[in-house]
């Protein structure tokens, strides 16, 4: 490879001027950072033109790292440590050559010790820094769980000819167990997960992992050593490892990488063995906040008012899975202060919130949303969070309990602000007493975000566009992804709230209480600053970050 300067390179292919070469280089020699990341950082340029300048400049190929099956045996060239430090991952090797994956290959300090760890030739090809960090993490992933299941066996004797269960070599293949399960769950969290799914077959035990609300195939589990991984399961959630005949629910709770995971465990037995699935959940709930959970301005506002008041109810409403629970937690954290006594009803506790006294439900000893909502109402609360109103008896606690001086915050199922009222109704709760104690109710869905590392502009079918009922118009563009190593292939990564807020006036009150229909109270409603989800979720794929696809799939069929 010719010793050529990025800078010069990219100056000849008319990307930046030398004035804003000038610029990055200083601030390169204050941070440290590589070049060609800071000039992506200052916006000079866009990774695409990085890659194509490198690519052309030098003769060196690109790898769609999407498309390629790394063999978890190519770990052993490149040390975890230095893949994550330099941004590389070794590709595939022929011979005496290893080829490899780089961010920028003109890193000449990561080729001379890709050489030194792994003694062979080195054949650099060239990737987006999002695609190496994801396939680093698969690759070092899949090396741990790999080298902890051959270990298991070794250990424990295990041949294909011979079969012992976990409960026969428990003592022998502890550690190794141990490993490949802590293997899974920091594979899972850099994956940003928050479900892992061990689900037993005839043949082998599948990982599945929940990432952005879609299951990914991850890892297989040989047969002959599920039993190890169930049985490692329930101990850390503390469950009865010997009955395999009835469900059973755990908990436990991991340290990784300086954060604490709570992790919720249920087992489920089936024809081949117990099925188990780990919910993740962060104990410190960094996105909690209005911007994290990515409520809008224009919502903001009426936000501001309902929390204004010192009593009533304010409903979040949603399907299972819309995030009521985070939009429920960031309000939480707004109206925690020294003078005020917030305590919580929740099943379970997701995150832990400095300040607040939560109250895990526990009906087994009787504790239930109900008969715990009466005691709190003798611990002279200010406000009250109620986890889910489940039946009618908790529904008209908390709504006698808000007309008499309390904030109550509660979560319901159901699928927008409209349809709460009936679902009230449906419960047994009087009328008179919904209208006298709803404020407003908070309904959302959760959308898939385009994946910025492959976001395109795109035109979609007509025939999607009417059925999604945004607007469309002359000149529109809209974005989806293509599909990425970063995204699995799917277009998406991450996801963002898009809500609806509804607050009560006299008007919406008369027609709760005289009986009206959801027809008559959505007319009043629209009457007033009530803005519509799917309004919000066009204003989203006006700026690109959902697509008409994901506005089908999660509100426009549901309504």
């Amino acid at each position: 490879m010719k010793n050529k300067r990025l800078g010069d390179m990219l100056m000849s292919q008319g990307y930046i001027t030398e004035e804003q070469l000038a610029e990055a280089l200083v601030r390169q020699k204050a941070n440290g950072k590589r070049l060609g990341q800071e000039l992506i950082d200052d916006g000079y340029i866009t990774e695409d033109q990085l890659i194509d300048t490198l690519r052309v400049q030098l003769g060196i190929d690109y790898i769609d790292l999407s498309k390629t099956d790394i063999e978890p045996s190519m770990s052993k060239y490149v040390p975890k440590a230095l893949a994550k430090k330099e941004v590389i991952v070794p590709v595939r090797v022929s011979r005496d050559t290893l080829f490899l994956a780089m961010a920028d290959p003109l890193n000449f300090v990561a080729l001379e010790e890709a050489h030194d760890t792994s003694k062979k030739k080195i054949v650099p090809m060239i990737s987006t820094r999002a695609a190496i960090d994801h396939a680093i993490n698969v690759l070092y992933g899949n090396e741990g769980a790999a080298e902890a299941m051959a270990q298991m066996r070794a250990e424990a004797g295990f041949t294909q000819d011979e079969i012992k269960t976990a409960d026969e070599t428990e003592e022998n293949a502890d550690a190794p167990t141990i490993r490949l399960v802590n293997s899974i769950i920091e594979r899972a969290v850099n994956e940003k997960a928050s479900d892992i799914h061990v689900e037993p077959t005839e043949d082998e035990m599948i990982i599945r992992m929940r990432i952005d609300g879609r299951l990914h195939k991850v890892l297989t589990v040989p047969k002959d050593l599920r039993d190890a991984v169930v049985s490692r399961l329930k101990v850390m959630g503390r469950m009865n490892i010997v009955e395999k005949r009835v469900p059973q629910d755990g908990r436990a709770m991991i340290r990784l990488k300086d954060h604490e995971i709570d992790l919720r465990l249920s087992t489920l037995p089936t024809i081949y063995g117990e099925k188990v699935v780990v919910r993740l959940l962060g104990t410190e709930g960094q996105m909690l906040t209005r911007k994290g959970i990515g409520i809008p301005e224009s919502e903001n506002k009426k936000l501001d008012k309902l929390l204004a008041n010192t009593s009533g109810v304010i409903m979040i409403v949603g399907p299972t899975g819309s995030g009521k629970s985070s939009t429920m937690y960031a309000l939480m954290q707004e109206l925690l202060s020294e003078s005020t006594n917030l305590i919580t009803l929740e099943d379970p506790v997701e995150y832990h919130i400095a300040g607040a006294t939560q109250v895990q439900i526990n009906e087994k000893v009787g504790l239930t949303f109900a008969s715990g909502l009466r005691s709190i109402l003798r611990q002279d609360p200010d406000i009250i969070c109620v986890g889910e109103i489940r039946d009618g008896e908790t529904a008209e606690i908390a709504m006698r309990a808000a007309m008499t001086g309390h904030l109550v915050i509660t979560t319901i199922h159901t699928e927008d602000a409209v349809s709460a009222i009936d679902r009230l109704k449906d419960m047994g709760v009087a009328p008179y007493l919904i209208s006298a104690g709803l404020r407003g109710i908070i309904s959302q869905r959760l959308l898939r975000r385009v994946c910025t590392h492959c976001k395109e502009e795109y035109t979609p079918d007509e025939g999607k566009i009417e059925l999604s009922k945004i607007r469309n118009y002359p000149g529109r563009k809209f974005y989806h992804g293509r599909g990425c190593d970063y995204c699995y292939g799917s277009g998406y990564r991450g996801r963002i709230g898009v809500f609806e807020v509804l607050t009560m006036n006299d008007e919406l009150r008369h027609c709760i209480t005289s009986g009206g229909d959801k027809q008559e109270f959505t007319r009043l409603a629209e009457q007033t600053d009530y803005v519509p989800m799917l309004r919000n979720a066009d204003d989203l794929v006006e700026q690109g970050i959902t697509t008409v696809e994901e506005i089908i799939r999660t509100i426009s069929i549901g309504d």
